[in-house]
């Protein structure tokens, strides 16, 4: 399998590319990374240096991939954080290019925009961008229930408010919506839900709550829920073996006490998950 990642990028730790790249690489993918920005590290540590790329970049590097002959070959594209509307068609252009040369190319957005407790944390112009044009031309999305709500306009209070909201987002093009934190009334107060809704079902997996909020979580899951969608076809095992190998990166990174994902020590929960969590259809 052959990936085009289209995202930020750390020189130090895991966010963006940095995140995502490597898990696939672990489980035998491909990977064509073009980076959208590279920072020396994410910015939630206060400080950090780098430059952002311009947008016209995003297109030359497309053109150049083109011009091996190898775009035919390119199985999907995947993007994260999109920095400013103009980054964000440079990706649906590259999008385009990719799926002229392979009709059956998918496209994997991750509609960052903010979360629960921080809101919108993106520039403004991107969320509108996200819902209007980013996520109709996806195949698969993977927003936090923050942006759910954002992106479908429904308030999600259960699990029936955020099947519907899923519902909505479907209606307007993605075939699959992974919800990639979940917490409704039904949720324990110590577990987390991650919701998968597909055309052959909806499923979900609770796991325990961890107290760990990590950067670059979010951009390794959707990698993983992507990559396992085209490897399977089926939305409750693709659920079942991101949820799964999340949940352990997390864990061991939470008992480190580690500032960054342990995304290398920790690389054979991609590919056999010490933890297996099984995804019921709801």
């Amino acid at each position: 399998m052959n990936l085009l990642s289209i995202q930020s990028h750390v020189a130090y730790g895991h966010v963006g590319n940095a995140s995502a790249v490597f898990p696939l690489q672990r489980l035998g993918v491909e990977v064509w990374p073009i980076h959208t920005v590279q920072f020396s590290n994410h910015t939630g540590y206060g400080a950090w240096r780098g430059q952002v790329f311009d947008a016209s970049v995003i297109a030359d590097l497309v053109e150049g991939i083109a011009e091996r002959g190898v775009l035919p070959r390119c199985d999907g594209v995947l993007s994260g954080y999109m920095g400013s509307a103009e980054i964000g068609a440079g990706i649906l252009g590259a999008v385009e290019r990719v799926r002229a040369a392979n009709p059956n190319a998918d496209y994997c957005c991750d509609p960052v925009i903010g979360d629960v407790g921080r809101g919108v944390f993106v520039l403004p112009g991107i969320p509108e961008f996200m819902r209007d044009q980013a996520v109709p031309a996806a195949d698969v999305i993977t927003p936090n229930q923050f942006e759910l709500e954002l992106l479908s306009g429904r308030q999600v209070v259960d699990l029936e408010d955020a099947l519907a909201a899923c519902a909505v987002l479907q209606k307007r093009g993605p075939k699959a919506v992974l919800v990639t934190s979940l917490h409704t009334r039904e949720t324990p107060k110590e577990s987390i839900d991650l919701l998968a809704c597909g055309p052959d079902g909806r499923f979900l997996v609770r796991t325990p709550r961890l107290d760990v909020s990590l950067n670059g979580a979010g951009d390794a899951i959707a990698a993983l829920f992507f990559f396992h969608v085209k490897r399977t076809g089926s939305t409750a095992e693709a659920l079942s073996a991101a949820a799964s190998s999340i949940f352990c990166l997390l864990e061991r990174t939470e008992k480190a006490h580690s500032r960054e994902l342990l995304l290398v020590e920790a690389q054979e929960e991609f590919v056999s998950p010490s933890k297996v969590f099984t995804p019921m259809a709801v």
